[in-house]
């Protein structure tokens, strides 16, 4: 049987006065708490001068939290190194692509490539397991905080140019290869030795693509590397724990599947208002979701960060009420922050942490809501969060399937090789992905985010955003498939080393579909190609190529050209469409798949869980659940007021 569902809270005992924590940990409990994360912002508590630790209070704070039973999750302080350690060793700063300093002052103010740091923070990390690690009380550690938030995993330091110059080195082993992998000859850029190369920043106009895009890819691994660091030694010392590491939404400057390698749970933080405000989303979406957030971004990381973790995923932040980092922060609609709750569930959450118990009077985020007032008055997410943990024990304790019957495959590199070479300013392939996904979830569809190397069998329907990079495995792969596969534009179309592949695009996805892309134009923002299907018109948006071919056309642009072609069951697609003729293109193929594509209400969107289906509202107005007449309903029923949650079980068989 699987555990149910549990609820969190983050706490930060080192903000109150020590007589209010055995009041704030009992209320906890009675709440319905079992998990509580704390100490990821306390180094300067722990060590506040060089070698000299203050563990009483930690100590304490950690044994109020047990006397309640409350399972501590704990976190590596080193997202917020010290004053002293700083001013000690200046060099573990990063610098920003200007050269500037990132100086002490508010948080994640070091490089990933620094080695002095890299040793602190084994060190403190040693320290801190060596004296928690068997502790009953601690039940997961989680490792740093939000790594690269702030746009901190890209530095250019000498540390970070010192150690991107071995990178290469192990990469290209000799200069002549990576002068001829980076195509240095252009512009005269050649390099007679890897102690010439500087980092990508800095230069009259854009350095060259293939040095951007190894930076990147360095500075990923920089993260990758720092994580292993840590998790080597709590699994060291702290054997038998879990190990998390809490994600952010919409951040891609590092591959989250190969951090997640390391880590037992990807975590991620949910902060669905601020990321509506924050992104692409047109303002009548934003108006229309600005209380609940728009209905596929928390849907679309749990996902995400579910692949990452490979069937396991924590929210380990959930936005409690008004945030404080966004241009505009508006509290959530009442009932949301209960459906927020209810669909990360449905998704697979093991847990949900609420961030934070009680909103902090001081410091840069005193405008970020908690569970409770100031005053220590409960807000009103508090007696929402009180009812789920009352509802909870109403459903079947079931695991998520592995197996949506849709797979969606995401790359970071995919992602960084098209903002290094977008050739269109609104060509984003973050948001391709995204339009993609919130296509399939307005159809009815659970989906799954895989990644490139993933496995693609088991599933009915395959979606590829755009893949430039289509290695000769994945190619393979796809041709031993025998369900449909969507190829967004751009797919095959470079290098690894992000040049234009040879005999054109796209390169060796070629073998599987008759295709020759001869030319490719950007799009302006305004305009709107017109693509034919038999009698309807469509428009394609951002991106049209010109493609050569013997196939038949599935859809033709104004000018007869192909704009969506099929050979066997691979699909290809010569521009970015728009959301009516997305919808089509998914509906199709979804027919295609025996899969049942249903047109949700506006603002409706469907999960499943087990035997159960979870419905959620996120109109500002009543709608109805796609449930059966005879539905035996969990929670809830066929009339859905605003923001509100149905639950009811599936028909056997």
């Amino acid at each position: 049987m699987i555990a149910r569902p549990r609820l969190g809270v983050c706490y930060y005992p080192e903000h109150w006065d020590e007589e209010l924590w055995p009041t704030d940990a009992l209320a906890m409990a009675e709440l319905g708490i079992s998990r509580v994360r704390i100490g990821e912002f306390s180094w300067s508590r722990i060590e506040p001068h060089p070698g000299q630790f203050d563990w009483e209070w930690l100590d304490r704070a950690v044994e109020v939290l047990a006397s309640q039973n409350l399972g501590v999750v704990l976190g590596t302080p080193t997202a917020c190194p010290p004053k002293w350690l700083v001013d000690r060793y200046p060099e573990i700063l990063a610098r920003d692509a200007g050269g500037h300093l990132r100086k002490f002052g508010s948080r994640r103010h070091y490089c990933f490539s620094s080695p002095i740091y890299r040793a602190e923070a084994a060190r403190i990390v040693t320290a801190m397991a060596s004296r928690y690690g068997m502790h009953n009380a601690i039940v997961a550690w989680q490792t740093d905080n939000e790594y690269g938030c702030h746009d901190t995993t890209i530095s250019y330091s000498d540390a970070a140019a010192t150690a991107f110059r071995d990178w290469l080195k192990k990469r290209y082993g000799d200069i002549q290869t990576l002068n001829k992998a980076w195509g240095t000859v252009f512009w005269s850029q050649e390099y007679e030795e890897f102690a010439q190369i500087d980092p990508p920043s800095g230069t009259v106009t854009e350095a060259t693509p293939a040095h951007r895009f190894d930076y990147w890819r360095f500075s990923s691994d920089q993260v990758v590397s720092f994580n292993s660091l840590q998790v080597e030694i709590l699994r060291r010392l702290s054997p038998g724990r879990d190990i998390v590491h809490n994600f952010m939404g919409f951040y891609t400057e590092f591959d989250h599947f190969a951090v997640a390698q390391d880590l037992d749970v990807a975590g991620w933080d949910s902060y669905p208002l601020g990321f509506t405000e924050q992104f692409w989303f047109s303002e009548s979406e934003k108006r229309e979701f600005m209380r609940q957030g728009h209905p596929d971004i928390a849907a679309f990381h749990h996902d995400l960060y579910r692949g990452c973790g490979r069937g396991r995923m924590w929210v380990m932040e959930q936005q409690p009420g008004p945030v404080n980092w966004a241009a505009f922060n508006p509290a959530p609609l009442p009932g949301m922050v209960r459906l927020w709750t209810w669909e990360a569930i449905a998704h697979g959450a093991e847990l949900v942490s609420y961030f934070r118990w009680r909103q902090v009077p001081f410091g840069q985020e005193q405008m970020h809501a908690g569970l409770n007032l100031p005053n220590n008055k409960p807000d009103v997410a508090y007696f929402e969060v009180r009812q789920v943990a009352e509802e909870i024990s109403k459903l079947d304790s079931s695991s998520v399937s592995k197996i949506a019957p849709v797979a969606l495959v995401f790359s970071y590199e995919a992602d960084w090789l098209l903002q290094i070479q977008p050739q269109a300013k609104n060509f984003r392939w973050l948001r391709l992905a995204f339009e993609m996904y919130e296509g399939l979830r307005s159809l009815g569809l659970d989906v799954d985010i895989v990644p490139e190397n993933g496995d693609l069998s088991g599933y009915k329907l395959i979606i590829v955003p755009s893949l430039p990079i289509a290695g000769n495995k994945f190619v393979a792969t796809l041709g031993q498939l025998r369900v449909p596969v969507l190829l967004g534009p751009r797919s095959g179309s470079k290098t690894n080393t992000l040049s234009i592949v040879p005999n054109l695009p796209p390169g060796n996805l070629s073998e599987l579909l008759d295709i020759t892309i001869t030319r490719v134009e950007s799009l302006a923002m305004w305009w709107r190609e017109a693509v034919r299907i038999k009698e309807r018109e469509f428009h394609g948006l951002v991106w049209r190529e010109h493609i050569s071919s013997s196939l038949p056309p599935l859809a033709t642009f104004s000018d007869g050209a192909g704009a969506w072609y099929r050979k066997d069951h691979i699909e290809y697609l010569a521009t970015w469409p728009d959301r009516e003729f997305l919808n089509y293109i998914l509906s199709e193929l979804a027919l295609r798949a025996g899969l049942e594509p249903q047109r949700r209400d506006l603002g409706v969107r469907t999960r499943d869980r087990g035997m159960m289906r979870f419905a959620f509202n996120y109109s500002a107005e009543q709608r109805r659940a796609p449930a059966p007449a005879n539905a035996e309903f969990l929670i809830g029923g066929h009339d859905m007021p605003p923001a509100s949650v149905s639950v009811w079980r599936l028909a056997q068989g």
